[in-house]
């Protein structure tokens, strides 16, 4: 028996769009002769939908087009769709009204739903907002073609984090229950897995650590399918995978793409084994990993906000060089526009690097100089600012003076603004409100300054060495030996320019030191003593501890970024603002 596996890329509240990909999917599946087709979680709604599901019309827009599906779908081919259904017995007995579900369509009709048992409440997810914790793990039986019509498959139902409670693995319980252990009892032949789980650096070996340990323990196979695409902060890498009973896997989708393939069952063996798929190109390191989610990230926040063209501003420093190829390589040269704003305090060199990295990305410049405005704002200001010193108030000023430009030329063309800054900046406060905060979307502040090094130079590398084969280069420029990134901004040192020789490591410590002590305390959770252990010095950590806690107030008010790390400054960040320190 045939059983497809569709990756696909769902739009949040798109119901209609998103039924039209399941049905496209199911006719693509059925001519691949597969009798079972499986979507990811919440397939039909787009993950996550948040606050969407609040609204019934949504819901019952929701449970029209599931029909509709049904009756559209091809004849030959059941197919599991991922979606919510209304919980009957809620006002009753006081639970949620919604259960997050599995639904099984088959001959033009729904044959059999699954509810959702383990709801993460944790990070970015806040399921038990809205949903009733499923009360059994179920399965269904499929006749299995060319057999008998009492030789069935018994096949276990999932939902992502339904497999994630495997006591043995972890060394503790999460939950009060185990859905795979209780899907052994009843001893299905294999269990598949709906998912909807968000990218990090380094998840899917996690993923496929859970996957392995629970098929070597229970000796069923698992197909697990998840979803890709973009939806606000969240980057969804698909990286689907299935394991046989023994522990091995037989296929992977690719990352950060769409797919389709068929694996089959086997009665015989009771295992899963691959039929026929083409070798699927992965990631190869860290940085190629980061750079295709942060390009697809880029890519889908525009398409699903309905816009086209980028705005940036273009400093000659490394975090705007970054955003700007990353954007290239997302939309295209032809729809990134780069605005350069020289000050006085801007160096010769820094003009130059802006403009040659413009040129090796072939994106349109433009040069608006700030001098005259800077000028104005002096003038406005004499007479209030008369006996006090030139400081952080003036130099904030030209930041400002930038952030309402390029807001300017977005609200005139309609082109998105892109924020450059990076995550050490936004976790110390070293950066603008309402100057180069400004955007609708955060690019790079999940990823800390030394990994903004770390893949420009991978970046680099891959134009040196001619590779087209990266997500994203056929819309880059790439000549063999010629850096994307021009040297002069991988060398030079850091520096905001806002006054006469102003460099960064006069504010903080080195960013590899810095970089460090916030992975420690942002994503750790580590404590003052923790990280002064570790071997990090007591007063500059005390300093980084304080700068974080203190710029709380900005992060609330800058765009949304894209997560790339175990904890970002995004939706699963939630740190009051008036606060005291007991770290």
């Amino acid at each position: 028996m045939k059983i497809a596996i569709a990756q696909l890329n769902p739009t949040i509240g798109d119901i209609t769009g998103n039924a039209k990909l399941i049905l496209e999917a199911a006719k693509k599946a059925e001519n691949l002769d597969a009798k079972l087709m499986i979507t990811s979680e919440l397939s039909l709604i787009g993950y996550p939908p948040r606050d969407l599901l609040i609204y019934p019309s949504l819901i019952e827009a929701a449970a029209t087009e599931l029909e509709k599906l049904a009756k559209n779908l091809p004849s030959e081919i059941a197919v599991l769709v991922g979606t919510v259904t209304f919980n009957s017995q809620a006002n009753e007995i006081g639970e949620k009204s919604l259960f997050n579900s599995a639904v099984l369509l088959g001959n033009g009709k729904v044959k059999q739903i699954f509810h959702k048992r383990l709801l993460p409440t944790y990070d970015v997810f806040d399921e038990q907002r809205y949903f009733e914790p499923g009360k059994t793990s179920d399965f269904f039986t499929l006749e299995i073609p060319g057999k008998t019509s009492e030789s069935l498959a018994k096949i276990g139902v999932t939902i992502c984090e339904d497999l994630w409670n495997d006591a043995e693995f972890w060394g503790r319980r999460n939950y009060t229950c185990d859905p795979m252990k209780e899907l052994a009892e009843n001893q299905v032949d294999f269990v598949v897995n709906m998912s909807a789980s968000p990218y990090r650096v380094g998840k899917q070996k996690l993923r496929e650590a859970i996957l392995e340990h629970g098929t070597n323990r229970y000796q069923i196979p698992i197909i697990y399918v998840n979803q890709i695409g973009g939806n606000d902060d969240l980057i969804f890498d698909g990286c689907s995978v299935v394991f046989n009973k023994t522990g091995n896997a037989v296929y992977r989708a690719s990352a950060f793409a769409e797919n389709l393939a068929v694996v089959e069952f086997n009665p015989a063996k009771k295992d899963l084994i691959v039929t026929n798929f083409e070798s699927l190109y992965l990631a190869e390191s860290e940085d190629e990993e980061i750079w295709s989610a942060l390009v697809l990230g880029v890519k889908d926040y525009l398409r699903k906000c309905g816009f086209s063209k980028v705005v940036l501003g273009l400093s000659g420093g490394i975090d705007s060089a970054l955003v700007a190829a990353i954007a290239t390589a997302a939309l295209g040269k032809e729809n990134v526009f780069t605005i350069l704003m020289p000050s006085p305090y801007s160096s010769d060199h820094s003009v130059k690097d802006a403009l040659e990295l413009a040129e090796n990305l072939g994106i349109t410049k433009q040069v608006i100089p700030i001098g005259n405005l800077m000028k104005s704002y002096d003038n406005s200001l004499q007479d209030l600012f008369t006996g006090t010193n030139f400081g952080i108030a003036e130099e904030n000023i030209q930041s400002r003076i930038r952030g309402n430009l390029l807001m300017a030329i977005s609200n005139k063309f309609g082109h998105l603004l892109l924020s450059t800054g990076n995550k050490s900046e936004m976790a110390v406060g070293y950066c603008t409100l309402y100057g180069d905060m400004n955007g609708g979307l955060a690019v790079i502040s999940d990823v800390p300054k030394t990994r903004v090094y770390s893949l420009c130079r991978w970046l680099n590398q891959q134009a040196f060495n001619n590779n087209q084969n990266f997500y994203g280069a056929e819309n880059l420029l790439i000549t063999e030996q010629q850096n994307i990134i021009p040297e002069n901004i991988l060398t030079k040192a850091p520096s905001a320019e806002l006054k006469e020789g102003q460099k960064d490591e006069y504010s903080l410590p080195s960013y590899e030191v810095l970089d460090d002590i916030l992975y420690r305390l942002v994503e750790k959770c580590e404590s003052l003593a923790e990280i002064i252990a570790a071997g990090h010095d007591s007063e500059v950590v005390n300093k980084v501890i304080k700068l974080v806690m203190r710029a709380e107030f900005k992060r609330r008010q800058a765009p949304p970024g894209l997560k790339i790390s175990d904890r970002a400054f995004g939706t699963g960040w939630r740190m009051p603002i008036a606060k005291k320190s007991h770290l």
